[in-house]
Parts: C-alpha cells; structure tokens; sequence
C-alpha cells in the first residue's frame, strides 16, 4: 500500500480531496498525517438509518467535528455474523424503519458535503452483489465515499471488487484476525488498499473492559508481512484504549461505544464521547 498525496477536489470545494481517484487514497494519507502529528487516526463506526436516517447522518458528522479522523458507515444487514448486540439492536432498528442501500448512498453524500474527512462504507458482501459491484462502486465515489470495510470478504473472492475499486480509485479494506496464517497475512496487506483492519480478539464487535494481547501480536505480524497501515477494532471504548493501540498501531476503531451512547443520548452524547476518545488518539506516541 503507498502513500499518496492528496490533492484538491474542484468538485466538493474542499481543500482535501474526497475523490479517491483524484489523488489516491485519502484514508491512508489522513493516517499518515496524524502518525506524523506524533498520535494516530481515531475512526469512528456508526450505522446508517439508526436511530433515523437524519439521525444517523448528523451523529456521523458530529463524530468529524469533535475529533473523529475517519468515519465508518455500516449497512445494516439481516445477518450481521460480525456485529456484537448494541450493533445488531441498532441495524435491526434501521432495516424495520425501512433501511434500503441506497439510503447508505445518500448519508454518505450528505455527509461529505458538510465535513471533511475521509467516509469508509462498511458493508457484508451480498448486499452488494445485489445491487450491482460496478453500479454500487460509481454511486459510492459520486457520493464522495472513500471506500469499502468488506468483513466477509476475504481476497481469494474479490475479483469483481478489486476489479471496480482500481477503476474507480476506491479504497478496500480487508480484515486480518489472530488465527490468520502469514500466508493469509501477506495476502490481506497485498490486497488492500486504504488500511489492514486487525480484528484484536476472536468474536463479535462490542466494547471490553481491556483490548487483548493479540493485537498487538497480530499487529507485528501484519508488519513483516509489509503492511505500513495497519488499524485495531473489536473492543476499543475508552480513551485509555486507544491512546494503548495506538502505542503500536497506526488507528483505533471505535464502534459499539458509539453505538451505545448514540443509542442512551442522542447526538450529544455521542459527541461528547467522540471529543473524549479524540484525546486518547492525540496524545503523544511512546518512542519505539
């Protein structure tokens, strides 16, 4: 994966170039920029449609304001095999108040067009299937989507996606787990595009009360099989935890604890959560 600059986007009039083709990828240049602020990218995950679709577009743009480095969108879906309990309650509530892809389209674009910073599409495979690889990849990056988070989709099957994310300049973003071989390690660091997403702990998403070792394991691995970005998700809720991953890794994902704050207290409490996690992300790494 290299480091492409950023240029700017005449479209959006944003001085950061939110069209991934226009300038390469814009997640791994908003890593790179905040490692060389001496911290690391704080990305924070929301689904679309929960609590409303209105709802779900403004707590991702509060999650920009207040500190949020790179924002994930998840789809809901009706088999979310990867989605602990605070998740999978919220997605069921959006897809039984009517969730459709295209509403996922529609935050992104509504979101780009009022922040600037980086939006990931996180999103189980068949769905896009359905709605047509090619045909989903256009109307992502006229959306001003940087990407996809394919979480059961491994690259051994990503022809049809690799296919239309180099035509289209999008990132792809594979995931990495403890039990992986090196073989597979190597294989996901060659295949993505953006980060690795390192899954710090065998299980579903949800926020524990410590990070396991095995991410920072995972981590080394994915390092010396060439990875030069490489994020922690799956349990990370405390500014304590990210500032720990970000000791090592270059992003900490945050999902259920945003969920779950959006979920008790609306906007405002997922924004004041945001500012304290944004903290943890910007204090000073420990040398190497």
């Amino acid at each position: 994966m290299s480091n492409s600059a950023v240029t700017g986007n005449p479209a959006t009039g944003n001085p950061a170039a939110r069209h991934p083709a226009a300038g390469g990828s814009t997640v791994e240049a908003t890593i790179a920029r905040r490692r060389s602020e001496g911290g690391g990218a704080l990305i924070g995950y929301l689904p679309v449609g929960f609590p409303t679709l209105s709802e779900s577009i403004d707590a991702a743009v509060a999650l920009a304001d207040n500190g949020v480095d790179i924002l994930e969108l998840g789809l809901p879906y009706t088999d979310p095999v990867m989605d602990g309990p605070v998740i999978q309650a919220a997605t069921q509530r959006a897809l039984a108040n009517g969730f459709r892809l295209r509403h996922g389209i529609e935050a992104v674009a509504a979101i780009t067009a009022q922040v600037d910073v980086p939006v990931l599409v996180m999103t189980y495979w068949n769905p896009i299937v359905q709605y047509g690889v090619d045909r989903f990849a256009d109307d992502l990056l006229a959306a001003g989507g940087a990407g996809l988070i394919t979480p059961d989709l491994i690259p051994d099957d990503s022809a049809d996606w690799v296919a239309a994310s180099e035509r289209t300049g999008l990132d792809r973003v594979f995931l990495a787990a403890p039990s992986s071989s090196d073989a597979r390690l190597k294989q996901a660091v060659e295949a993505s595009r953006g980060f690795v997403y390192a899954v710090s702990t065998m299980g579903i998403t949800g926020a524990r009360g410590d990070v396991d070792s095995a991410a920072r394991i995972l981590i080394d691995r994915l390092r010396a099989a060439g990875s030069t970005s490489a994020c922690v998700g799956l349990g990370i809720s405390t500014p304590e935890q990210v500032r720990e991953i970000l000791g090592y890794a270059d992003g900490a994902i945050v999902g259920s604890a945003l969920v779950k704050a959006l979920s008790d207290g609306g906007v405002p409490a997922v924004a004041a959560l945001a500012r304290e996690l944004a903290a943890g992300a910007r204090e000073i790494r420990p040398a190497s």
